[in-house]
């Protein structure tokens, strides 16, 4: 297919569902910069960290939900082209929420076809993911022959209702508008591989959450596990490629090349989770290294505890006090089973070729990593956090308070190696004196090089002492 850069997007109407979020927020503003007469981005959130860039961009932001109907009609009303992004459980406590799982894929895509069939909408692109084709068996090279995998062997909510809503939308192709004027809906699915860039905000952020905090103690599978990855900016390039392989007015079709086709979508250049981004990035932070290999089967012993122990915290999944899951069973198969597939339908129908490489994607991603890490507050790990707070504790039970259960313990511990009441608590002052003297240095110098967080040097080292003090003067000295 070969169209100009502004096919069907010059002088149109477009809504994008999860507008705001990493991927959506990157398509309404290169919709926006080929022309679009109108963008509105539909999402439950009312602010992300792309607002200003889409507020700028002229975006109009409807804040509202796929699962109510209402909202998907003020958001879709006069829109020639919908691009079906919003979606939720892809990764972390999300995947052990099956019911708001399936609200929002399921439920949510069939208020969006339900509007697209009342209001004539001609175009839809939905978002899908491989996983509907994937469950944990090897693929090498796959295409978009292969059978959806069986809707009740997938070992997440996300998986099967990602596959039960793309399956809905292709089915919906050339279902003729309810308004009788001879429009029809067509339809199509991409189905992109993990996604990678500067801003990601699923899988990045939670592997370099628990790196800084000492937590990431393995990694699954050998070197030659390979997967798919796309980089943001190619993902969007192929949304904008299948938008225009929907239209029904090119001379000389019969129907949209693209009407009710699946296409997998990556950078086309299958890698090794491990030694492509997760290797990389670590070096790049000076994070620690996982030195543990753990085969699939093991790993998923492990994630299958977590499962178990986050399903006991359900009530608590939504708060913020609660960490994230180490891994799941869907993550261990995303990682430690090879699956990649071919982009040969999508080159040849939809002209897709992807712009960034997989080195350049990269190098992009750990310099806005790298540029992340100066602007926000370091620190040790949990091992270390617990070694002076512990440590402080006993200390302070020791020399402060009657030798008496449950804290006689602390006496005799602290007695064995300091020998005397009077030592115990000198040591005790002393360290407190320190931390609070250093607690305010640190305050004073992260004023003069990092401003925006000197109240949180000043409480990690007040509770730390110079094992934050430490990250500080590293950073002032670079």
């Amino acid at each position: 297919m070969h169209l100009s850069a502004s096919e069907g997007i010059d002088g149109n109407r477009f809504v994008v569902t999860g507008g705001l979020g990493f991927v959506g927020s990157a398509l309404c503003l290169e919709l926006a910069r080929r022309g679009a007469a109108e963008v509105r981005s539909l999402d439950l959130r009312t602010s992300s960290p792309w607002s200003r860039d889409l507020h700028s961009a002229g975006v109009r932001c409807i804040q509202g939900d796929v699962r109510r109907k209402k909202d998907v009609e003020r958001a879709l009303r006069g829109a020639d082209c919908v691009f079906h992004l919003a979606s939720y459980g892809m990764s972390g406590k999300e995947m052990l929420q099956a019911g708001r799982v399936d609200g929002i894929n399921i439920s949510g895509t069939c208020n969006i076809l339900d509007v697209c069939h009342e209001l004539g909408v001609k175009r839809l692109v939905y978002v899908s993911t491989c996983n509907v084709v994937f469950g944990g068996k090897e693929i090498v090279n796959g295409n978009e022959s292969l059978q959806y995998f069986p809707i009740d062997d997938h070992v997440d909510p996300y998986g099967r209702s990602k596959s039960v809503a793309e399956q809905l939308v292709l089915k919906s192709n050339g279902r003729p508008s309810k308004d009788k004027s001879g429009t029809r809906l067509y339809t199509c699915a991409i189905r992109p591989a993990g996604i990678y860039g500067p801003g990601e905000e699923r899988h990045l952020p939670r592997i370099l959450s628990l790196a800084k905090m000492g937590l990431l103690f393995f990694k699954v599978g050998g070197t030659s596990i390979k997967t798919d990855w796309v980089y943001v900016e190619n993902l969007v390039l192929a949304l904008i490629l299948a938008s225009m392989g929907l239209l029904d007015d090119i001379p000389g079709r019969a129907q949209p090349v693209a009407a009710g086709q699946p296409y997998f979508i990556c950078d086309g250049s299958p890698v090794n989770t491990f030694d492509f981004i997760v290797c990389p990035l670590l070096q790049s932070l000076d994070y620690n290294m996982p030195k543990i290999t753990l085969k699939v089967e093991h790993a998923l012993l492990v994630s299958r505890v977590c499962w178990i122990m986050y399903t006991l915290l359900y009530p608590w999944l939504n708060r913020r006090w609660l960490p994230q899951p180490l891994l799941l069973p869907a993550e261990v198969y995303k990682v430690g089973v090879t699956h990649y597939f071919s982009i040969l339908k999508a080159r040849e129908e939809l002209g897709y070729m992807p712009m960034v490489s997989p080195r350049e994607g990269m190098a992009a991603t750990i310099s806005y990593w790298q540029e992340r890490k100066r602007k926000e507050l370091d620190g040790p790990t949990i091992y270390v956090w617990l070694f002076v707070i512990v440590g402080m504790s006993i200390l302070f039970c020791a020399g402060f308070l009657p030798p008496v259960e449950p804290v006689r313990w602390a006496h005799n511990l602290s007695l064995f190696f300091l020998r005397s009441m009077l030592a115990i608590r000198l040591v005790f002052i002393v360290a407190v004196m320190l931390h609070v003297a250093e607690a305010f240095y640190a305050w004073s110098l992260a004023r003069r090089i990092d401003p925006e967080n000197s109240k949180g040097w000043f409480w990690q080292t007040l509770a730390l002492g110079f094992f934050s003090l430490r990250y500080l003067l590293k950073r002032a000295r670079s």
